[in-house]
C-alpha cells in the first residue's frame, strides 16, 4: 500500500481548495491553517513556479480520541491535505493516516486511523468531484 493517497482534480485550483473546504466541513474537519508555500518560496525570494497550498485540518473528536489512546499519536496530528499543481494538472492527496498510526505500533489506534483516513478520502473524492474510486488512476 503507498504511503500517500492522490488524486487528480479535474477542476482549477481555487475551485478544488474551495470545494475540498467545503467537503471537509460536511465530514466535521476544520481546516486549522491554510499554507501557501508557492507564496510563502516567492516571499523569500525563491522562484517556485508551481501552485502548492497545504491544509492542516482536525476532526476535533477523533484527536482526542487518539490522545486518550496513545498521547504519542500526536506526532501525527493535525492530518495535512496537500493540493498542488504538476505539470497543468492539479491534485489532491494526503498521507494515509493508517500507514501514519502505524509506525507507532499501537493496534489500538488502527479503528480511529482507518476510520479518519475513509473521511478525508471522502472529502478529497468529493471534493474533486470523483465518485467511483475504480476509475482513479492516482491512488
Amino acid at each position: 500500500m503507498n504511503v500517500n493517497y492522490k488524486i487528480q482534480s479535474h477542476k482549477s485550483f481555487e475551485d478544488t481548495i474551495e470545494d475540498l473546504v467545503e467537503s471537509l466541513k460536511e465530514q466535521q474537519f476544520g481546516v486549522l491553517w491554510t499554507f501557501d508555500l508557492k507564496g510563502k518560496l516567492v516571499e523569500k525570494g525563491l522562484d517556485y513556479d508551481r501552485q502548492y497550498t497545504i491544509l492542516e485540518v482536525c476532526n476535533p473528536k477523533q484527536a482526542l480520541d487518539v490522545l486518550n489512546t496513545n498521547h504519542e499519536a500526536g506526532f501525527f496530528l493535525p492530518c495535512k491535505i496537500i493540493v498542488y499543481e504538476d505539470h497543468g494538472d492539479i491534485y489532491v492527496g494526503m498521507p494515509r493516516p493508517t500507514s501514519l498510526i502505524g509506525l507507532l505500533g499501537d493496534s489500538a489506534l488502527i479503528s480511529a486511523a482507518e476510520t479518519v483516513e475513509s473521511s478525508l478520502k471522502t472529502a478529497i473524492l468529493k471534493s474533486c468531484e470523483v465518485f467511483n474510486e475504480k476509475d482513479l488512476k492516482h491512488q
